[in-house]
């Protein structure tokens, strides 16, 4: 009945609502996953720790992480303006657990941002595909979607406040593409469809040998990947959604160490401030990061994978 209440108050609050803090400040709740792979890897909860203390400095927004894939209190709901999921997805995502996925519905419902980060990108198309591809554009989905290990080098970045102080890099991480994206929404370029305005962020082309796997699971190769040879690929993507909210989805973060690159960084710290509804700096959100700030955190899991 508690939940049921909570539920039924967030469906009552108005977009206008789904505003700042008692002092004034846009609030981002990022929801960090459970221990998963080899250390190192899949760091949810060092990695959003790293990413919260990089934001401390930006005006005008409050951080709150919460790990082990779910907030203790979704009382943290009520004065959010976007919350993001950084965990593993598929059949286990924290989304579609217990009756989370109508209590994320009713703060998209009033306006609220969501983003979903790495593995928290793919979630079943009969539960959640729906969902995500309405809130953020689109969702990696299995055996239509593929993750292979790549270093795709991101060199034509659009103009959109999430790119702002981002310059080209190239990085190795196992990046998604061939999302499941909502149709109309392609990474040629930004359109809008059903109201929805879509971005991609960070796109490429890949290989041949990339297409043509192996991908990490399953180790393919698929013949639909290997059919559009030539083609461009988002790996990271934003929309503005007819209620007023923002979404954004981003496949990297498999490699905790890649949150040492500037420009890594600075595009998913510029898109958590975006998110929100919050103005991004000019150039960018500037944050340093050194190899101890890589160090903290980390899940206990014991020997480093490869």
């Amino acid at each position: 009945m508690k939940r049921l209440s909570f539920l039924l108050l967030l469906l009552a609050l108005p977009a206008t609502l789904c505003a700042a803090t008692p002092d004034g400040k846009k609030k981002l709740v990022i929801i960090a996953g459970k221990p998963s792979h080899p250390p190192l890897m899949h760091e949810f909860r060092a990695g959003s720790l790293l990413l919260a203390k990089s934001l401390a400095g930006v005006p005008g927004l409050a951080v709150e992480v919460q790990d082990q894939g779910w907030v203790k209190d979704e009382a943290i709901f009520k004065d959010a303006d976007a919350v993001v999921i950084y965990a593993d997805g598929g059949g286990g995502h924290p989304a579609i657990q217990g009756d989370h996925l109508a209590t994320l519905s009713a703060l998209v419902g009033r306006g609220c941002g969501v983003g979903f980060m790495h593995y928290g990108v793919e979630i079943p198309a009969a539960k959640g595909g729906p969902e995500l591809q309405k809130w953020m554009g689109g969702y990696y989905e299995d055996k239509f979607s593929v993750n292979p290990m790549w270093e795709p080098l991101f060199e034509k970045l659009p103009v959109h406040p999430v790119t702002r102080g981002v310059e080209p890099f190239q990085i190795k991480d196992e990046w998604y593409f061939n999302i499941r994206f909502k149709p109309g929404f392609t990474a040629d370029g930004a359109s809008e469809a059903e109201g929805t305005k879509f971005t991609p962020i960070l796109t490429a082309k890949p290989s041949d040998a990339v297409r043509n796997g192996p991908y990490v699971y399953p180790a393919g190769p698929y013949p639909h990947i290997q059919a559009e040879k030539g083609r461009t690929e988002a790996m990271m993507w934003c929309v503005e959604r007819p209620d007023g909210g923002r979404g954004f989805g981003f496949t990297g973060g498999h490699y905790h160490l890649n949150w040492g690159n500037p420009d890594f960084r600075r595009a998913v710290l510029n898109a958590l401030v975006w998110v929100t509804g919050a103005e991004v700096p000019a150039n960018g959100v500037d944050s340093k990061v050194n190899e101890e700030d890589l160090k903290q955190n980390l899940d206990p899991k014991g020997k480093p994978g490869k």
